[in-house]
């Protein structure tokens, strides 16, 4: 990935048919409803119907997605208590 994008993200929807992201640093899994991506600023869930990849880019972190989109997530990731205790202990 060139290193002016290195934490760039951005994502274009256009009439729900059709998502373009940049800054993906790779697809996790995906099937006809669901994209799981990790991205430069952290994990993506993308939802929808017909979902297909219609084009990817590994070099630039481009993802061209098209179908019916229904949702976009960025997901957190809750600490783990062992992570808690620890963060506590060292404070």
């Amino acid at each position: 990935m060139d290193n002016n994008l290195v934490g760039s993200h951005e994502l274009k929807i256009t009439d729900r048919k059709s998502i373009i992201l940049t800054g993906i640093k790779k697809i996790i899994s995906f099937n006809s409803t669901e994209f799981i991506m990790d991205s430069n600023l952290g994990t993506i869930e993308l939802k929808g119907n017909n979902l297909e990849l219609n084009k990817l880019d590994t070099n630039l972190g481009n993802v061209n997605i098209k179908g019916t989109i229904n949702s976009l997530n960025y997901l957190v990731r809750e600490k783990s208590k062992e992570e808690s205790i620890l963060s506590k202990l060292f404070k």
